[in-house]
């Protein structure tokens, strides 16, 4: 089955917020992001989170990085590694209602241990990005341990490392629904014309974005977007099918005045209150 994600599918899922809601209704993310030299994926996936409902955020990241997120990202509580320049150690409790690990966080051994430590003490869905999925396609024997009903979000060139090579869009195809069935996760593959696969084989296709977005740093933001649908509470098949629809929309607001030539990453960040506002117009 193929579904477009389309507005109207959007207002069927997106939830009214009530009157009398407070920050603990809209859950608490765990973000583990960031490495030195790479802490821009840091902030730009905590502020696309933030801007995208959830109530509270904390991302975990090495120290080299806290100074830069504290003054970048105010709204977000900061959990500082043992290790200066990447992510060693993931302490994970019953606070967080949602995961996402990958993006700038390097694929150095030490991290990667600390990715194997999540996946066998995760009693939840988790979100897995960037070098969280070039982790895993170092240690293809780790997908097995991934949570079920968990979220990747790969380019085609990360989803071939993890499956192989194809030589045509059916084959693709083909490799996404096997993956996703036999790992019972959930795939968003990334490119001009993003798709979700869903464990059972259901495919949705997202129908905005635009090519201002193959540039670095685009898919940091959708990570953090994914994150804050996560923590409010919505399925990994919802979530996905709202995330990826109001980043492409939001980029879309965006190139009318920065052009697909100079949309940055953190412009898409700065319309995704107008893309909310577009979504929830009749």
């Amino acid at each position: 089955m193929e579904v477009y994600i389309t507005k109207q599918l959007l207002q069927s899922i997106l939830l009214p917020r009530k009157k009398d809601a407070h920050k603990g209704d809209f859950g608490h993310g765990l973000l583990v992001a960031g490495s030195e030299g790479m802490m821009g994926s840091a902030v730009l996936a905590s502020k696309a989170c933030l801007r995208s409902g959830i109530g509270i955020l904390t991302t975990h990241t090495p120290a080299c990085g806290v100074a830069i997120l504290q003054i970048s990202t105010p709204e977000a509580i900061v959990s500082k590694d043992k290790n200066d320049a990447f992510c060693s150690k993931i302490v994970t409790d019953e606070k967080y209602t949602s995961i996402a690990i990958g993006p700038g966080i390097s694929t150095n051994p030490v991290t990667q241990n600390a990715l194997y430590e999540l996946l066998v003490t995760s009693k939840s869905r988790l979100i897995i990005d960037a070098d969280g999925l070039n982790c895993l396609s170092l240690h293809p024997e780790w997908l097995k341990l991934i949570p079920t009903n968990s979220l990747l979000t790969p380019h085609p060139k990360e989803f071939e490392r993890l499956v192989g090579k194809w030589n045509s869009n059916k084959v693709k195809i083909q490799k996404l629904k096997q993956f996703c069935n036999e790992f019972s996760v959930y795939v968003l593959l990334k490119s001009s014309k993003t798709i979700l696969c869903s464990p059972n084989g259901e495919l949705f296709i997202n129908t905005t974005g635009n090519p201002g977005l193959a540039k670095g740093g685009s898919g940091d933001t959708l990570t953090g977007i994914l994150l804050a649908f996560f923590s409010q509470g919505y399925s990994s098949k919802n979530a996905a099918i709202l995330a990826v629809y109001l980043h492409g929309l939001a980029a879309d607001l965006a190139v009318i005045k920065k052009t697909e030539y100079g949309l940055l990453a953190s412009d898409i960040i700065q319309y995704i209150p107008k893309a909310f506002k577009e979504i929830q117009s009749f």
